[in-house]
């Protein structure tokens, strides 16, 4: 007994071993699988450098397949059997699908839409995240779980279940609701005031009259609806989070958020405060990878914690559920990988490892068929897994770090959201219009809350933050005054804080510090012409006519909408020993890249590696033994890339001098020889 116990430790250690920076795994059921084919999958896991699986987060009805009856001893085999093959394990709680006889015997812990109808068995998600009884015996399981496996030295972490998404309208989630109300409004009478109710004759004089409302409402029901929204996820989540932080010590707790990074069901940051790290889900569906959406979102998730984060889930070459699921092309998936890495990923995870005999996702990518077999993309998993292992004592404890910040904002993406004003203005769509040019020029960007640390940021773009409340307002002017170069977007400041209009003109709180305002905003039908220091170009789809007080005019309209003719575009002026510069519209790509040119020589930003072909991605990650670079070409063609000095290519461990090739999908990870 003693002998076997000291295996068992020096399989946990060489196991643990294995857990460094950066990490493949899949997603891995062995609940759906006879026993006897676990052994052929974890030897092609290993083969493939494979060194975590997550388990459990859709097994319920596996562990405890009748109320208060739970079965432990197939995952125990399944997390020792991995072990033994040099891999560790990520559990999920298994909260995101209830078992039939919990939702059978207890209906009303199912979710309700918004016409009423109650969710059935079936699918997942069906729960309603705010029922008592639904927490409590999430919390159950999950603690029966913890005591089990958080001290097991092969589990390394855990994640709560799985893409939150669906809110509720069942009678609990309204009298919630009206609850979080009152703890944020002393009485009717205030929320009265804050929201106008006197518009349309929709004063309350009962807490539960205030509807649940999503669609054309209140702007301050509907923004304070979905802040309401977010905490009962985050609820939800620290039910079990303090269940699992119970019973362990060193192993972290995640969640994977799913929805291509930029759902904004809830707000995403708030729900991550609480976990160790935050996981995403990485999915392209149809077509094909777009660096600069793909880079963008990996670092919007990354500035979520303002750290490094996990892709949990990848399409190994395809999904099911697109309108067209093609797969990546040859290498693409490698290449996605990378970029996720390059940007502050700590692991890359595929869903999932082999394709379910049943259920909705038959034909979703894999890596091994029904048969157990290879299919061809498992070579392509392979190759990145065997580059993982060669990189990993280089790249373990080093993160990004950028001169440069977009600020993104929930609140101001919804309260947009509620009031278009034109179907084409897109936010997702004008951040990057400023993230791609940055990112070129850069070769680093953070995306970030407005409430974030600034001051080691020389130049910040904010596009569309809408809402801006006195203490965002006054986070912004001391990052200025401290010598930040602080550059707002269009529909910048037009909110308060309770989606109320600002009785001071755009930039609201701000339009003093810049010594100008928007007189009027238009969305546009047709182009208009801009012109000024940036050079002479196009305005589309948004236009606000600004005036100067005080402030530089950059850039004005030229003739052509009548309205706009002649007014200032841009604005920039001084502030202490910073600057603050308006941006009143929507700037056509050319005179986009001129103005982030500008902007950026005048704040002093500087490349991280130096120019770099047009197609190709340079990312630096860095750490106390120095910088790594990984460079990544998604152009159709090879490229030669010049280097500043000769470094060693960490994939091929040869010594690249002035120049290093890069072919359609290449990937170069270098450091200083």
């Amino acid at each position: 007994m003693h002998i076997i116990k000291l295996a068992l430790l020096a399989v946990a250690a060489e196991a643990a071993l294995f857990a460094r920076t950066p990490l493949l795994g899949v997603a891995w059921y062995p609940e759906q699988w006879p026993e006897s084919a676990g052994e052929k999958d974890l030897r092609l896991m290993e083969a493939a450098g494979v060194r975590f699986v997550r388990v459990g987060e859709f097994a319920w009805s596996s562990l405890e397949p009748a109320e208060g009856r739970f079965e432990f001893s197939w995952l125990d085999r399944a997390i020792a059997n991995a072990a033994a093959h040099h891999i560790v394990t990520v559990l999920g709680t298994p909260t995101d699908a209830p078992p039939a006889w919990l939702t059978s015997k207890y209906p009303d812990t199912l979710r309700v839409d918004q016409g009423g109808r109650r969710a059935e068995h079936g699918s997942r998600r069906q729960f309603s995240y705010t029922s008592q009884r639904y927490r409590e015996m999430c919390r159950r399981i999950v603690e029966k779980m913890a005591e089990r496996y958080g001290s097991n030295a092969n589990v390394i972490g855990w994640q709560i279940g799985n893409e939150y998404t669906e809110d509720s309208y069942d009678d609990h989630s309204r009298a919630r609701w009206h609850d979080w109300l009152r703890t944020i409004d002393k009485s009717l009478d205030e929320l009265n005031q804050r929201w106008t109710t006197a518009y349309w004759s929709q004063t309350y004089s009962d807490w539960g009259q205030i509807p649940m409302e999503t669609s054309r409402g209140n702007p301050g029901l509907l923004l304070e609806y979905r802040r309401f929204v977010t905490e009962m996820w985050r609820e939800f989540q620290r039910n079990q989070l303090d269940a699992i932080r119970a019973h362990t010590k060193s192993q972290l707790v995640t969640t994977n958020l799913g929805g291509l990074g930029w759902a904004d069901r809830f707000n995403r940051a708030e729900i991550s405060a609480d976990l160790d790290f935050i996981s995403w889900d990485e999915y392209v569906g149809s077509g094909h990878l777009t660096p600069a959406r793909g880079g963008a979102t990996n670092d919007l998730v990354r500035g979520w914690k303002r750290k490094n984060f996990w892709v949990m889930e990848a399409q190994p070459g395809f999904v099911d559920w697109a309108s067209v699921s093609n797969s990546l092309a040859k290498g693409e998936t490698r290449a996605m990988a990378w970029q996720a890495i390059g940007h502050g990923a700590d692991a890359f995870a595929f869903w999932q490892w082999r394709s379910a005999l049943n259920g909705q996702e038959q034909y979703h990518g894999t890596l091994v068929g029904p048969d157990g077999d290879p299919v061809p993309f498992y070579d392509e998993a392979r190759q990145l897994g065997h580059d993982f292992v060669a990189v990993g004592d280089v790249l373990d404890g080093t993160q990004p770090v950028s001169e440069t910040a977009i600020l993104h904002d929930y609140d101001s993406r919804w309260a947009i959201d509620f009031h278009t004003q034109s179907q084409r203005y897109d936010q997702v769509k004008v951040l990057l219009d400023y993230y791609e040019p940055l990112r070129r020029l850069a070769q680093s960007v953070d995306i970030v809350p407005p409430n974030a640390p600034l001051t080691s940021y020389k130049l910040v773009f904010a596009p569309s933050l809408n809402v801006i409340g006195e203490a965002t307002a006054q986070h912004l002017i001391d990052y200025v005054q401290q010598g930040g170069n602080l550059v707002l977007g269009p529909r910048s400041g037009m909110k308060d804080s309770h989606n109320s209009l600002w009785p001071a003109r755009q930039p609201g709180p701000l339009a003093r510090k810049l010594g100008g305002r928007v007189e009027q905003y238009y969305a546009l039908l047709d182009e208009v012409t801009i012109r000024g220091d940036w050079g002479t170009g196009k305005a589309s789809i948004w236009a606000e006519a600004l005036s100067a007080n005080g402030a530089d005019v950059s850039m004005r309209y030229g003739p052509e909408n009548g309205w706009l003719d002649g007014h200032p575009a841009a604005l920039t002026r001084r502030v202490g020993n910073g600057r603050i510069t308006y941006i009143g519209a929507i700037l056509d790509r050319a005179l986009m890249q001129s103005a982030i040119q500008t902007l950026a020589k005048a704040a002093g930003v500087q490349t991280v590696l130096g120019g770099v072909p047009e197609g190709v991605e340079v990312c630096r990650r860095t750490g106390a033994k120095g910088d790594i670079f990984v460079l990544i070409n998604f152009d159709q063609q090879a490229h030669t890339v010049t280097l500043p000095h000769p470094m060693l290519d960490l994939l091929s461990r040869k010594q690249v001098q002035n120049t290093i090739t890069l072919d359609r999908f290449g990937v170069g990870v270098l450091r200083s020889w």
